[in-house]
């Protein structure tokens, strides 16, 4: 379980494809920390640590990930942002994220706002999927390559978000630009209570 906020946005060093996976190894400040059988929110998908080798890790992706993610279309150098699972003794900052993607999104637009950021976002829509919670509503949660975000003007099959500079900074939306593919995860709660009404129907 996470909570959208990015503690640091990782350096990919080596990809690595094996059959149908890919074992990513990245470099962050905090591997000293790290141990094996520990699950990390990498670009908001829940990894596993499967080795560590001094100042950095690998983890492994396999192809239900890659085909519902954008780990797939990573290089070496690309910025990963990073997350270690939520502490159940603090304070809920974001909003509860289970890091399971549900889909990729495509940038259309980045628009800057007089020191902060607009980034707009078109995903494929699914009617069946939107009845079952697949979506966004003005002003709920959404989590964009893990970072919790609070949704604007959204449509069927579109959102904003307003990025500050500080999330521009720390997290890889620094690196996100018109045609970028990002990893979305709707938010949890709105799944439940969808599911909810169609079984009180």
């Amino acid at each position: 379980m996470f909570s959208g906020i990015i503690e640091e946005a990782a350096t990919v060093v080596a990809l690595n494809k094996e059959k149908g996976n890919l074992h990513i190894t990245l470099k962050c400040s905090f591997v000293d920390e790290l141990k094996i059988d520990q699950s990390i929110s990498h670009n908001g998908v829940c990894l596993t640590v499967v080795s560590i080798d001094r100042d950095t890790y690998t983890v492994t992706a396999i192809k239900e990930t890659l085909d519902r993610s954008n780990l797939g279309l990573l290089k070496v150098g690309d910025k990963v942002n990073l997350e270690r699972s939520m502490l159940m003794n603090g304070r809920l900052d974001g909003h509860i994220v289970q890091g399971h993607v549900d889909q990729t999104a495509v940038c259309t637009e980045v628009t800057e706002a007089d020191g902060s950021w607009y980034y707009s976002f078109e995903y494929k829509f699914d009617k069946e999927m939107a009845k079952k919670g697949y979506l966004t509503v003005d002003k709920g949660s959404v989590t964009v390559n893990g970072v919790s975000l609070t949704v604007v003007e959204p449509t069927d099959n579109t959102f904003k978000v307003a990025i500050i500079p500080y999330t521009h900074d720390v997290t890889n939306f620094c690196q996100i630009e018109k045609g970028s593919v990002v990893n979305i995860e709707f938010d949890i709660i709105g799944k439940y209570i969808s599911r909810l009404m169609a079984l009180s129907e």
